[in-house]
Parts: C-alpha cells; sequence; structure tokens
C-alpha cells in the first residue's frame, strides 16, 4: 500500500493539471518563461561550435627513425622529407605578406585600438605602402643589404613593429628586436655586437635607454626614430651623443620623397637576429635566414582570412613572430592589445579572436581568476 502511494505521488501530472497550474502564473511571469524558453533554444542552435584540431593534440609529433629523439610535425604530409616551406609562392618573410595581401583581397591586416574604442586597421596594401615607405627611408640614410643592414626594434607589440620589420624584409634588411628587460648592459652589447646604426623606438623612455647605451665613443647608433611624441630636451640629448632623433611621421616623410625600389631577400638571407637575455654571460644571437622562419610557420597551425590573431606575447620572441608569419601567411588579421596586461581581457572581448597564443603562466593566472568567481 505504502508503494502504491508514492507512485500515485510520483505520477506524471495530466495536462489539464499543468494547464490548470499554468493559468495561475501572472502574464509576466508567463512573458519571461516564454522568452527565457526562446533565448535557450536559440543558444543551443548557434552557440560556436568547437574547433576540431588539426590533429591528435596528446600526439603533435612523431619521432624520426635513426634520428637520436629527433621529431618532426605531423602536420608534415610527406615523411620522408623536411618541410621546408607550405607555399611555394611563400619562401620568404616578403612573399609571405605579399601572399596574405593577395588571398585576403586587400582585406584588413593590423588593428590597434584605444581605451573603451573598437579596433581600428589598416588593410595590407596600406601596411605594404607604409613598408615600403620605411624602407626607403632607411636605404636614403645609407642602409643596405650588403653594409650596414642590422635595424634594431624596440617596441611593445603594435602596428608599427610588425611595419618596420616588414620595412626590413622588402629591403633585405635584418631586424634586431629588443626589449627593456635585458637592461642597459646588455642592450648596449647588442647594439655594438651588431653594429647597429639606426633604431626604431615606441616610446621616448626606450629611446633614453638607448642614449644611456651610448655614451662615449666608438658607439655606432647614429638615428633613433620614435614611433612617439618627444620633447626638444630628448633632442638635445641626442645631439650631445652624436645620435640624430627623428619622428616615425618625419621618417615615413624622407622615404615618400626618396622612394626605392624593394630589394627582394632570397630564401637562405638573414632575416632576423633574435637575441637571448644572457642568463649565463653576455646575449647570444641566434641568427636566422628566412627559410629558418618559414619552414616553422609550415607545421604550425593553418588559418584563414576570417581568422583573428591577438598580439601580446612579446614580438622580440620567436614564438610570437612564428604565430603571426602564419596569420600573414593566410590573410587573415592581427590585432594589437592595448599594452597593458591588466587590459588583456577587455582586448580580448572587444577583438573576439580565433588565434590566441599563451604561455603556462598566463593560463595559470586566467585559471586562478576564474576560480575567484
Amino acid at each position: 500500500m505504502q508503494a502504491q502511494e508514492v507512485l500515485r505521488q510520483l505520477r506524471i501530472p495530466e495536462l489539464e493539471d499543468v494547464r490548470q497550474y499554468v493559468r495561475g502564473f501572472p502574464t509576466n511571469a508567463l512573458m519571461g518563461i516564454g522568452a527565457f524558453a526562446a533565448i535557450t533554444t536559440y543558444w543551443f542552435a548557434t552557440r560556436p561550435k568547437a574547433l576540431k584540431p588539426p590533429c591528435d593534440l596528446g600526439l603533435q609529433s612523431v619521432e624520426i627513425p635513426g634520428g637520436e629523439y629527433a621529431r618532426r610535425s605531423v602536420l608534415n604530409d610527406n615523411n620522408d622529407d623536411y618541410m621546408t616551406h607550405y607555399y611555394s609562392d611563400a619562401r620568404t618573410l616578403y612573399e609571405v605578406f605579399q601572399r596574405g595581401l593577395r588571398v585576403s583581397n586587400n582585406g584588413p591586416c593590423l588593428g590597434s585600438r584605444k581605451p573603451n574604442q573598437p579596433y581600428e586597421w589598416q588593410s595590407y596594401q596600406e601596411v605594404m605602402d607604409r613598408a615600403e615607405t620605411i624602407g626607403s627611408a632607411l636605404l636614403h640614410r645609407g642602409h643596405s643589404n650588403t653594409g650596414d643592414k642590422f635595424i634594431g626594434i624596440f617596441s611593445q607589440n603594435r602596428p608599427e613593429w610588425t611595419i618596420s620589420e616588414l620595412a626590413c624584409y622588402t629591403y633585405s634588411l635584418v631586424a634586431v628586436p629588443l626589449y627593456d628587460t635585458l637592461g642597459t648592459e646588455s642592450i648596449g652589447y647588442i647594439l655594438d655586437r651588431a653594429a647597429i646604426s639606426t633604431v626604431i623606438c615606441d616610446v621616448p623612455e626606450k629611446a633614453r635607454m638607448i642614449l644611456d647605451c651610448v655614451k662615449g665613443e666608438g658607439k655606432t647608433v647614429k638615428t633613433i626614430v620614435l614611433m612617439e611624441a618627444f620633447d626638444s630636451d630628448l633632442e638635445t640629448r641626442g645631439q650631445e651623443n652624436g645620435v640624430t632623433i627623428i619622428s616615425l611621421k618625419q621618417f615615413e616623410a624622407i622615404g615618400k620623397a626618396n622612394p626605392q625600389k624593394p630589394v627582394l631577400p632570397k630564401t637562405n638571407d638573414l632575416a632576423i637576429v633574435c637575441f637571448t637575455s644572457g642568463t649565463t654571460g653576455d646575449p647570444k644571437g641566434a641568427m636566422l635566414t628566412h627559410q629558418n622562419i618559414i619552414s616553422n610557420t609550415a607545421v604550425t597551425l593553418k588559418a584563414g582570412p576570417q581568422d583573428v590573431l591577438i598580439s601580446f606575447l612579446p614580438l622580440a620572441h620567436m614564438f610570437e613572430r612564428v604565430v603571426e608569419g602564419v596569420v600573414l601567411i593566410h590573410g587573415a588579421r592581427i590585432g594589437y592589445f592595448q599594452g597593458d596586461i591588466r587590459l588583456l581581457m577587455d582586448d580580448l572581448k572587444t577583438l573576439q579572436p580565433t588565434v590566441f597564443p599563451v604561455v603556462p603562466r598566463l593560463l595559470n593566472r586566467m585559471f586562478d581568476k576564474v576560480g575567484e568567481f
């Protein structure tokens, strides 16, 4: 009897009972329930589908037989040959950008934003034009692929970083990234070691660091190009050290007035010298050719013109450089963070990137933040 009583209480209510129950609800409550049901149904129907990874994420590389523990990417379709490139028309970093320009149909390329503002974009052709202008100015001031070819770039991630780098590739010059965590002593060592005469900086503070490094005789730096505005005191200090300080806007004007025909690089030409932080002794410069970098982009990931990268990891490190190369070769977009890591989540929300390169330390921070809620 008790079991029958329990089953009677647990029975599914009749439709008429449900109707009577619902009729007792206020109109506003019924409208709210209907709206919630509609929104929930819409979300389930339109929610983004999880992207299928290009390979088993637990087995992204395989050991090469007889290779003494050497491994190759599983994205390499040819098991016998080393993968030097993915696209035959993109064998240098200059050709990488040209391919991106073509497949994107001159779509948006580099984007940046001001606080509480949407991203503003420069097209592929606009970026290429500015790169040729800056490169022309470099050649006009005496740089060449056979002589003074090392160009320092001392800046946080921003469109001008990539444009300056592309200017180097367009005229077979060599980019040498600098970063402030190196310290004055290491930066001075790199400037002397690479005999850098021109450094492109973003803010006056970094120009002052360069000037601190070039005190004394025999220093090679002769020109500092500044992206941001600077005062006359900095210009005077530069003159006292034999260094010309010029704005990027003025530098581009020089290039426009003295246009130079691109000097296209070859695959084995030096593209970039990436210096280590010098944890043991002086910084060491890794001399990377165009082919070195292209071979890395060939086996990293696949993208398309619809993709968007958030650029915030230091461009002075090769991980971010390779990812940007992958994005540009496929005609996709790069949106730069505002320069403050504390605003990264706001940048992500605004940009809505599809490519988000991270390091474990950042993921741990994000995990801790989520755990606070």
